[in-house]
């Protein structure tokens, strides 16, 4: 302390001066303990809520896992749905670049008999005229993805597709103003007013849907590129199937 501060505190004299240090040291030594004790009360405050954030989540995962009762059945039902809803579609949409990540097949417009079993030359036999109409040789089709087809109830994998690198032969989901867009196998692009038009059939439809010759780029969703779980997908279509003209129900044979 300098003798300024002293003037502006009045001080005198030697005692004046002693007392005024001594509250000076109080006060400081009082602030001390003031902060001390905010720095342990924060201190208890952040292990308090990180108790109650460990507590919660041990709460959580045994009433989503471990917990037999209906309440937990239903809690891990309604968890799973928001999960895939909310985080796991928006999530795998931003990575594939499509709005249709995963896409479960309700026909059997792409099925092969034998299914993932099918043998490609036996199935070519009844299959080859449609074909040459579109000039695809059995030796062009041995090299096309999925050349084995998928059936009802599989799921796809699904890429965002642009359409100057589609070829002949890829699987492509595409809307057709239909109740669910389609997933069929190209085959045939032409170029109108410099721009991709895309042909399309399905594997299992003896000719083309009406809407089939026209394909443009603007209503291609993606291209599949892979068969992820056979016939998982029945665990949605059961919900629908009862809704379904008896002619398209049931597996595919």
């Amino acid at each position: 302390m300098d003798f300024k501060d002293l003037k502006k505190a009045g001080v005198s004299n030697a005692d004046d001066i002693s007392i005024k240090e001594i509250e000076i040291k109080d006060k400081k030594n009082k602030l001390e303990i003031d902060l001390e004790e905010i720095r342990i009360k924060r201190r208890e405050e952040r292990k308090k809520k990180i108790n109650n954030i460990k507590k919660f989540i041990k709460n959580f995962w045994s009433l989503l896992w471990k917990d037999d009762s209906f309440k937990g059945w239903v809690f891990s039902v309604v968890f799973i749905f928001l999960f895939i809803k909310f985080l796991f579609f928006p999530f795998m949409s931003l990575v594939t670049g499509t709005a249709l990540p995963l896409a479960i097949v309700e026909s059997c417009s792409m099925y092969h008999d034998g299914g993932m079993f099918s043998d490609v030359d036996s199935w070519w036999e009844s299959q080859e005229s449609k074909y040459a109409s579109f000039d695809i040789s059995l030796e062009e089709f041995e090299n096309f993805p999925m050349k084995k087809g998928f059936t009802k109830g599989d799921i796809l994998f699904i890429v965002g597709a642009d359409s100057n690198n589609l070829n002949v032969g890829d699987v492509v989901i595409f809307d057709a103003s239909q109740r669910n867009p389609v997933i069929h196998r190209i085959v045939g692009i032409r170029e109108e007013n410099e721009e991709r038009i895309f042909s399309t059939i399905g594997d299992n439809n003896m000719q083309q849907l009406p809407f089939e010759n026209s394909v443009t780029r603007d209503q291609i969703v993606g291209r599949a590129v892979v068969q992820m779980v056979p016939y998982a997908g029945w665990m949605k279509l059961l919900m629908y199937e009862w809704k379904r003209p008896v002619s398209e129900r049931g597996f595919c044979s």
